[in-house]
């Protein structure tokens, strides 16, 4: 069931018309920008890691059947008041205008050994536990400086912000991996992304589900919840009818009484009609400004996609600009992302409150997700994705690879 007349709540592609209706009620877009059906505005653009957790979701469930990728041009950095690309393997790290020679050789003698790192092969261990050894002291044992540090943790692990460096290495290792081997896997950088936008993600799911008996119900009021006697949940009035279940997964919209406000994330969608200076004339390309370029305390994420991917007519480019709040004032605090981003055509700023479910949902059965936060990759949704499967059912949400799997079409 969803409120709104297109699939993805949230997470939606919208068209010109429905976009203006979104953002500026009553004001009709202007006629220069082209046909309705030319647009697909993603309201929270995500990045999909070539080799990353969202993938498997999606082939395991044959979703892929229903779907085209196309893979985002360049990975990208803020660092030292310029945008570099994100070196992901060694011979890259010798060419990174990022660091001197001598970091070079450094970086990439850490990258040689994320890549060997056997767990059952001390050999490749060079003295280090990835499970003992905290990730200061794996930098420290390859001398990385600050600046090197900064970009291996929040432009290739993705971390939100500095407190993976007191935690054992595993999980940046891992992730760092994970980054390297999605370059790999189509080369120039490790996100791809789906043709015509991410709303078509929700339509591909509602189309699989049809096939299993499942109904997609748009346009649908769910105004509330009803509950039985017991407090548990019974069913969801909808357009005065009452629809019933034994479970309800939803959003924190859905459910406003059951979840808390932990923060918000500003965004701002701006309509470019050139790529983005320093990218290398990229049609499409991530750059994560780590927070301390910037003396903040959370990272701005830069998510740009083109005509190349069907998403605007040719010659246009949508940027989006988006990080956690931390003042009263929020537009204020994207102002170093949007410098980036050159000329701007159009823009359209807006908050959204990040929520989390208060309650696991076991006593009433409604699961609920949490809010997207500010990354401009599918992390987190999928920690989330994991979190959910694990309270319904209790047990962890494991895929095994499939005989007939699909591998992801790309352009």
């Amino acid at each position: 069931m969803d409120r709104n007349d297109y699939y993805g709540a949230e997470s939606a592609s919208l068209n010109l018309t429905q976009f203006f209706n979104k953002f500026r009620p009553g004001q009709k877009a202007p006629e220069n920008l082209g046909r309705d059906r030319d647009w697909n505005i993603d309201l929270i653009p995500k990045f999909m890691m070539a080799n990353g957790e969202i993938i498997r979701f999606l082939t395991h469930t044959d979703v892929t059947r229903y779907l085209e990728f196309k893979q985002i041009a360049g990975s990208y950095v803020y660092s030292g008041g310029r945008v570099s690309k994100v070196p992901a393997n060694g011979s890259e790290a010798l060419a990174s205008p990022l660091m001197g020679i001598f970091e070079k050789r450094r970086m990439r003698n850490f990258l040689l050994w994320v890549e060997a790192y056997k767990e059952n092969d001390p050999s490749t261990h060079q003295g280090l536990n990835v499970d003992q050894n905290t990730m200061t002291e794996v930098f420290k044992k390859f001398g990385l400086a600050s600046g090197t540090q900064e970009f291996i943790g929040h432009a290739m692990a993705l971390h939100l912000d500095d407190s993976y460096l007191s935690q054992p290495a595993r999980d940046t290792v891992e992730k760092v991996r994970l980054y390297a081997a999605s370059v790999l896997r189509y080369g120039k950088s490790p996100y791809i992304y789906p043709l015509y936008g991410l709303g078509d993600l929700p339509q591909a799911f509602a189309r699989l589900s049809a096939v299993y008996g499942g109904t997609y119900m748009l346009n649908t009021d769910a105004k509330e919840l009803i509950y039985n006697d017991q407090g548990q949940v019974m069913g969801v009035k909808a357009n005065d009818e009452m629809v019933r279940a034994k479970m309800v997964i939803c959003d924190p919209s859905y459910a406003p009484s059951k979840v808390k406000k932990v923060g918000s994330v500003v965004r701002a969608i701006c309509l470019l009609t050139h790529p983005i200076p320093s990218t290398n004339d990229s049609d499409s390309c991530q750059i994560v400004i780590p927070q301390s370029q910037v003396k903040r305390q959370h990272d701005i994420y830069i998510a740009c996609v083109s005509d190349a991917h069907m998403v605007c007519p040719k010659g246009y480019y949508l940027a989006i600009v988006s990080t956690i709040v931390e003042t009263p004032n929020p537009a204020e605090e994207i102002k170093e992302g949007l410098k980036l981003l050159g000329p701007i055509q159009d823009m359209f700023v807006h908050e959204s409150p990040l929520e989390v479910p208060i309650e696991d949902g076991k006593q009433d059965q409604v699961y609920i997700s949490r809010s997207y936060d500010a990354t401009s990759h599918f992390e987190t949704v999928c920690d989330d994705v994991h979190d959910i499967w694990r309270r319904i059912t209790g047990e962890p949400l494991i895929l095994k690879k499939r005989e007939n799997e699909e591998e992801v079409n790309t352009a």
